[in-house]
């Protein structure tokens, strides 16, 4: 009997409790990029609404959509683009700062990474707040990128992340996990909460309910 997609990802995400406090329940998604299987099934739920399509580029925001992103970028034939922290890259960049859950930061390109007009897809392992991929949307968009679509692995929707990416008129495409645990109370916390609280989203095909039943 052939498995479901949704037994798979579940199957391949480990569960370590207490992790990284007390009374929290880590889903780690390692697991699921060391299982070819599971990895290989969840990008190809990622890159299918555009298999056909011509896409440029694939820019991911490090570091696990680089992994990803990758992925994505070699299913499509389509160049990549590394997204990096300041002072990480070698040659001529562009920058914008972009918001945190407790501050600020800036994240960067190379001015030659993409051609105005060149069609891309925004890659990373999670969307919560939204505020990394705002700002590498930002950023593309300064280059000149027509973002196509924005994918992630993980949603944590009721941070409000893919809300705010979709305000700024970018697809969000995620075959995912998203998280079971409540809302870490202090605010300063939230960067912990991003890695702790998940469960399995239904991408596409809509698959949220059923998954969040089960986990």
């Amino acid at each position: 009997m052939k498995t479901s997609l949704e037994d798979t990802l579940l199957a391949a995400i480990r569960t370590i409790p207490d992790y990284p406090k007390p009374g929290i329940l880590f889903r780690d998604i390692t697991t699921l990029l060391g299982n070819a299987r599971a990895f290989r099934r969840a990008v190809d739920e990622l890159v299918h609404p555009y298999a056909g399509t011509k896409i440029d580029k694939i820019a991911g925001i490090e570091a696990r959509g680089f992994i990803l992103g990758g992925a994505i970028a070699h299913q499509l034939s389509a160049g990549f683009i590394p997204i990096r922290k300041k002072g990480k890259l070698p040659h001529d960049t562009v920058r914008v700062a972009y918001s945190l859950e407790y501050g600020v930061d800036e994240m960067e390109m190379h001015k030659d990474a993409v051609k105005e007009g060149e069609k891309v897809i925004l890659v990373d392992d999670l969307i919560a707040t939204g505020g990394t991929a705002e700002g590498a949307t930002r950023l593309l968009r300064q280059m000149g990128a027509d973002i196509v679509a924005a994918c992630f692995v993980i949603d944590l929707p009721d941070l409000g992340g893919r809300a705010k990416l979709e305000a700024l008129g970018v697809e969000v495409v995620r075959y995912s996990v998203r998280r079971v645990e409540e809302p870490l109370k202090d605010p300063a916390d939230l960067a912990e909460q991003e890695k702790t609280r998940v469960v399995l989203d239904g991408g596409p095909q809509g698959l949220a309910a059923a998954i969040a039943k089960r986990i």
